[in-house]
């Protein structure tokens, strides 16, 4: 009885999880038809994905399966994202919403970074997380999850979330944009081919310094 009662309470947790996006001011522009499912064949380059013909649209597009299946997280850093937003969730074109999956293994990092489209709310399924975001002010608020709670990422703020229990850990995240973006501070800044003249002198580094820092940014981050 007690398994059944946790599989339901779940179960309306998620579907909760998942409409709060849009019960709040959606950072995409509002939809102008009932729906606008996504044709990843169509070339045409547009401000989003362009429409699928409505007469082709079947009950399937509204339907993803992509996160019921845990990811790999055989890296360096021990986690992995999997996202369903409008790119891999056709269905979820022009919402202004999407999910994510986040797998932790022990250990297990989402490393520092930031989503500059969409605010993100997300639900500790199993396990503990330590989490945190950073205010444009400097501030850091960070706190420890445990199973069933809910911490909120404001938009554009860089935030990160770490598994500190002794096992394993999931979490699934809802952000209020079908295309949040997302950018590794880490990656951007040490693996994506600015000088290393102007990183030197941002962080008050030598040369030898910087570099050991890009290799070790470009290992942490390869995926197996």
């Amino acid at each position: 009885m007690e398994d059944t009662t946790y599989g339901i309470n779940f179960l309306v947790a998620i579907e909760f999880l998942a409409l709060l996006p849009m019960m709040a001011i959606a950072s995409d522009a509002d939809p102008e038809q009932d729906f606008c499912v996504a044709d990843p064949n169509n070339p045409t380059i547009v401000n989003g994905l362009v429409c699928k013909n409505p007469a082709l649209v079947k009950a399937s597009d509204f339907i993803f399966h992509g996160l019921a299946t845990p990811g790999n997280t055989n890296d360096p850093l021990g986690s992995s994202v999997t996202p369903a937003a409008a790119a891999q969730f056709p269905g979820i074109n022009t919402l202004g919403i999407s999910m994510a999956r986040l797998d932790f293994a022990k250990g297990g990092l989402v490393p520092p970074h930031t989503h500059p489209r969409a605010t993100e709310i997300i639900f500790v399924v199993e396990g503990s997380l330590f989490v945190g975001f950073v205010s444009t002010n400097g501030t850091l608020f960070a706190t420890t999850l445990q199973k069933g709670d809910v911490f909120v990422f404001p938009r554009g703020l860089l935030h990160f979330e770490l598994n500190v229990c002794d096992g394993t850990a999931t979490a699934i995240a809802a952000l209020n944009s079908q295309n949040p973006g997302t950018q590794i501070q880490a990656v951007a800044l040490f693996n994506s081919g600015i000088s290393e003249v102007v990183l030197e002198k941002a962080f008050g580094l030598g040369e030898k310094a910087v570099q050991k820092i890009e290799y070790a940014v470009e290992a942490a981050n390869k995926k197996p």
